[in-house]
């Protein structure tokens, strides 16, 4: 027999009320957005790159990624639009870095969180 995965009672806790009004007050949507941005296979692996190299430029993700620079242009930019990301130009290459520890943060549980499923399979 299957296990059902919902109540089979209806009870509501006595914190709902002060939790809903927590969540009322949050910007969802923003880190929402941060989750797609983070939803492609292509971004994602350039945020690791980015977060084992600290810097690269565009060319060298690129060739990482298997992508056009247009294409890799696309997605850092995207990135960096989301705040994921940062870039600054030296001469004519534009070099780009996660935005700061907090992504990193993001990205390294990401992986470790993976991980950790894999191993409990």
């Amino acid at each position: 027999m299957k296990e059902k995965d919902v109540c089979e009672v209806e009870c509501i806790s006595d914190d709902v009320e002060s939790l809903q009004q927590e969540i009322q007050i949050r910007d969802h949507q923003a880190v929402a957005t941060i989750f797609k941005a983070l939803a492609d296979e292509t971004r994602v692996k350039i945020a690791y790159a980015l977060l084992i190299k600290e810097e690269l430029c565009v060319c060298d993700v690129a060739n990482l990624v298997g992508s056009s620079t247009a294409t890799a242009s696309h997605h850092l930019r995207l990135l960096r639009n989301l705040g994921l990301a940062k870039y600054r130009k030296e001469g004519k290459l534009a070099y780009y870095s996660l935005d700061d520890d907090h992504v990193k943060q993001i990205i390294t549980l990401a992986y470790a969180h993976q991980k950790e499923l894999q191993t409990r399979e």
